[in-house]
């Protein structure tokens, strides 16, 4: 059973945090994430910056531009991983684009990613009828590869990803990009049974969900909850961090 898989047990609903690796600097990320780990997150997606996110909205875009901007590369957030693993057990997720784990080389990109501790893989821009080099390669070196739907997915993805997702499947709660919004899809509850109908793996729910009741309105059919340009924000509106402490156990308290 791989690390993320062990997060998934009775009667516990996941919490899933998204940080930009490098924003607002290195060591602020590093900090971030131990906070994360100690209120209760039971998973971080590492976010790789890149030129042209096109599934990520304002918050995370401005995030990647800046962490760029202070020369974050690929190789920069496996070192950051590495430190990362090396402070806290909780599993860790590259959420990336497809050009920069190509250009990197598919084998030496997972074969770091064991060195840094990263235990799974989410690329947005990867359709499963294009993963299967990339599944092979992760799936031997012990990576899940995560895939995605969304609620415009046909039955015949949904049928795919279920076969093929590791760890567990990403389940985008409205068609369009990241961000914090003010409600979450009425058609969420129907999207998510649709897709539990074809699969036991765990469902998370991300995209949009910036409060405890709307964590709570997601984990009610899902499995857990991903948060992401929310925590982006209270990082950039207060560099000390006690802010992000305290709405992460707000979060996992809501979530019991």
């Amino acid at each position: 059973m791989s690390n993320i898989a062990k997060v998934f047990r009775p009667n516990h609903k996941a919490l899933i945090a998204y940080v930009t690796t490098g924003y607002p600097d290195i060591e602020t990320t590093v900090k971030a994430v131990t906070i994360l780990a100690e209120n209760g997150c039971d998973i971080v997606e590492l976010g790789i910056p890149f030129s042209d996110p096109m599934a990520d909205g304002a918050m995370i875009q401005k995030a990647s531009h800046e962490a760029l901007m202070q020369g974050v590369q690929p190789q920069t957030c496996l070192e950051t991983a590495k430190v990362i693993s090396e402070i806290t057990d909780i599993p860790l997720v590259f959420m990336t684009y497809y050009n920069p784990v190509l250009n990197y080389g598919l084998e030496e990109f997972c074969h770091s990613c064991v060195h840094a501790g990263v235990s799974g893989l989410i690329i947005p821009d990867l359709p499963p009828e294009e993963g299967k080099a990339l599944e092979a390669i992760s799936e031997n070196n012990n990576i899940d590869l995560i895939y995605l739907l969304a609620p415009t997915s046909t039955d015949e993805r949904i049928k795919t990803v279920a076969e093929r997702s590791r760890g567990f499947i990403y389940l985008v709660s409205l068609t369009g990009v990241t961000g914090a919004r003010k409600a979450l899809s009425p058609e969420l509850g129907s999207f998510v049974k649709r897709v539990r109908a074809k699969t036991g793996k765990p469902l998370c729910v991300g995209f949009g969900i910036s409060t405890p009741e709307q964590a709570v309105q997601a984990a009610k059919e899902a499995d857990g909850v991903i948060i992401g340009s929310k925590l982006l924000q209270l990082i950039e509106t207060d560099k000390s961090l006690k802010i992000l402490k305290t709405f992460t156990k707000e979060i996992r308290q809501a979530l019991g």
